[in-house]
């Protein structure tokens, strides 16, 4: 059996709260292959063999003034509508039928931290293909006479799985269009239209920098709202919004997306509508290393993996 062993120390750490506890879970490790690869510092990212066996390890924190009893296990999740998608409970897929840690749950004092380790088992006879899933930290407070209702809080470390014989798939992506749109609400947005060209899923971010607008005016640069994941062959709007202060142009746009080692930038000159959706451009493409990252990017930790808090009503009693 094919072991692969994690070598890079990760950092960016995703917190869960309530008024009653705040929990935090971070990846501790990556592999050294992956040493380029932002989204391998917050996520379980791999590529692995039919055979192959991984261990992960994470770091669950407590940062309320109260001990905490955090439940750990692994769930289901897929891409839906170009969206990662974890659903509530604990749900199954065959990814999860692999994966085990080795504890189910931890206690932990005000301000403590503790660490389980995360293994995934591809059997040999695996088939070829991408599977997602979540590692969740669960917290649960019970009602009371001040909170009358169950708080159910999670937070959670995004798997991306790819199974296949040889090496890992080839990732890319085009950027095919740019619409410049102002919103009722008068926030000027630039859509990108992206589309995935390789063979493994991509969560998009970036950033625009605008120069040559009016008056020789200069902005950004604007981060690119998060939450776009791409299958292989899908197409989707990638969005920056900006402060509705900004004139309308003409602007001449740079704008800057990537996924993992994966990173595109390309320039357009365009104006946006007093209101409404304006004119679609092809913009010209800037040939970059597929390693790198936008300077000065800065993505929040809480919107790069997953936090649920979920909220219902104490079961009443049986009939």
């Amino acid at each position: 059996m094919a072991d692969a062993s994690a070598g890079v120390t990760t950092g960016k750490s995703l917190v869960a709260a309530d008024p009653r506890g705040t929990i935090g879970i971070r990846l501790l490790e990556a592999p050294v292959s992956r040493r380029g690869d932002p989204r391998a510092l917050s996520y379980i990212v791999d590529h692995l063999n039919p055979g192959t066996t991984i261990h992960r390890k994470v770091e669950i924190s407590n940062t309320s003034r109260k001990p905490q009893h955090v439940s750990l296990y692994p769930a289901a999740a897929n891409v839906v509508r170009n969206g990662f998608h974890a659903p509530a409970g604990r749900p199954r897929n065959e990814l999860v039928g692999w994966m085990s840690l080795d504890r189910d749950s931890v206690d932990l004092p005000p301000g403590g931290t503790a660490t389980a380790q995360v293994t995934i088992k591809v059997p040999p006879a695996a088939s070829r293909g991408e599977r997602f899933g979540v590692v969740w930290a669960e917290v649960a407070a019970e009602p009371d006479d001040a909170h009358p209702v169950r708080v159910v809080n999670r937070v959670g470390i995004r798997v991306y799985l790819d199974v296949g014989p040889g090496g890992e798939p080839p990732s890319d992506f085009r950027i095919e269009t740019l619409t410049p749109v102002r919103p009722p609400d008068g926030s000027p947005q630039l859509v990108a239209l992206v589309r995935n060209t390789g063979e493994r899923t991509l969560d998009m971010n970036g950033a625009l920098s605008l120069t040559e607008g009016p008056g020789g005016l200069q902005a950004g640069p604007f981060p690119a709202d998060l939450g776009v994941t791409l299958l292989p062959g899908a197409a989707a709007p990638v969005t920056v919004t900006m402060d509705r202060r900004m004139p309308d142009g003409p602007w001449k746009g740079r704008l800057t997306l990537m996924s993992g080692k994966v990173k595109r930038a390309v320039t357009a000159t365009f104006t946006f509508p007093a209101t409404g959706e304006g004119f679609s451009v092809e913009p010209d493409e800037n040939h970059l290393p597929l390693v790198g990252l936008v300077a000065g990017l800065v993505v929040p930790a809480t919107v790069l993996g997953i936090v649920v808090r979920r909220r219902r009503r104490a079961a009443a009693p049986a009939s």
